[in-house]
């Protein structure tokens, strides 16, 4: 082989092998130009979360009863528990029947009052039967001033008597107002005494069992609505002049091994204040180091989970 035909050949290899990495080249550009276009093709990420509630005993004493399990859907009103109400019934008995012995000593003022008047009635049917014996000379002045000085002691009797027995009867008023305000305290509580589910959830986490001690204020179980769920979000300074309460988004859940659902999303709320950008968060920007927290109203078909990853498209 002559000097030149392995010229051709080497010259021929090498526009080959130039080739082959120009199109390699060109195949990795689009790859990552694809994976780019793939994780950019969002505005915003968060996660998950819904608004908890942690339901807490409001009296003292011991759970007779708490049906509720980490898993378990609850309607809003539904009884799930009892905490021992005894000693409240008791007290509320107590305080019944002491209403009953103040109204069994309240005074009848009519009752108490009629024999005064009585009296009263026949003294001054007496004075006029001397004012006319005194006209016929058949009695004497004296007689009539002795029967109207007993008729003046009678009508102060009778008045004295009249605010005594008012003031006793104002008195059986107030205790009884008392003790009825007492009884309907009793009956809170006594109602308090009945676990019941705020809201329709889902339980999250449980906190008491049944047959414990618990306190007022105590946490019993930790329950969230589910069905509502939102995407907390977050966007660049730049972003934010765009968005809007109540703007309607598309909100996509990442489940993992690149399976996706979407659904549609309606922003709820956006933070007045910046914030660093959490190390799990990722932006379209980043550059970006301050942002803003956003809520993403979702509706839930079942398959959304609290902390689950998710993107949002405006």
């Amino acid at each position: 082989m002559d000097m030149k035909t392995d010229k051709r050949l080497m010259k021929g290899t090498y526009g080959t092998y130039r080739k082959r990495i120009g199109f390699g080249m060109l195949s990795i550009a689009l790859v990552f130009a694809s994976c780019s276009d793939s994780l950019n093709d969002y505005d915003a990420t968060g996660t998950f979360d819904a608004d908890e509630i942690v339901v807490s005993s409001e009296v003292a004493g011991a759970i007779l009863k708490l049906d509720v399990s980490e898993g378990e859907t609850l309607a809003q009103g539904q009884t799930i528990g009892l905490i021992d109400s005894v000693q409240l019934f008791l007290q509320k008995q107590q305080l019944e029947a002491n209403i009953l012995a103040v109204e069994a000593g309240r005074p009848n003022i009519e009752s108490q009052l009629a024999p005064l008047e009585e009296q009263l009635k026949k003294q001054q049917q007496e004075k006029q039967r001397v004012e006319n014996l005194l006209k016929a000379e058949a009695a004497t002045t004296k007689q009539l001033d002795d029967i109207n000085s007993a008729i003046l002691v009678l009508q102060k009797q009778l008045a004295a008597q009249r605010i005594a027995l008012g003031n006793a009867q104002t008195s059986a008023d107030a205790q009884t107002t008392a003790m009825r305000s007492q009884i309907a305290q009793l009956n809170d509580r006594l109602a308090k005494c009945h676990i019941t589910a705020p809201i329709n959830g889902t339980v999250l986490a449980q906190y008491a069992h049944t047959g414990e001690l618990t306190s007022a204020g105590r946490p019993l179980f930790k329950l969230a609505d589910m069905e509502h769920v939102y995407l907390k979000a977050y966007v660049t300074s730049q972003q934010l002049a765009d968005i809007r309460l109540g703007q309607a988004v598309q909100v996509r859940a990442d489940f993992g091994n690149k399976e996706y659902r979407s659904y549609d999303g309606k922003i709820t709320w956006i933070s007045d204040k910046s914030e660093f950008t959490p190390k799990n968060i990722t932006t379209s920007d980043d550059r970006a180091n301050m942002v803003y927290a956003i809520k993403v109203a979702v509706r839930n078909d079942g398959y959304l989970k609290l902390g689950m990853y998710g993107e949002v498209k405006f």
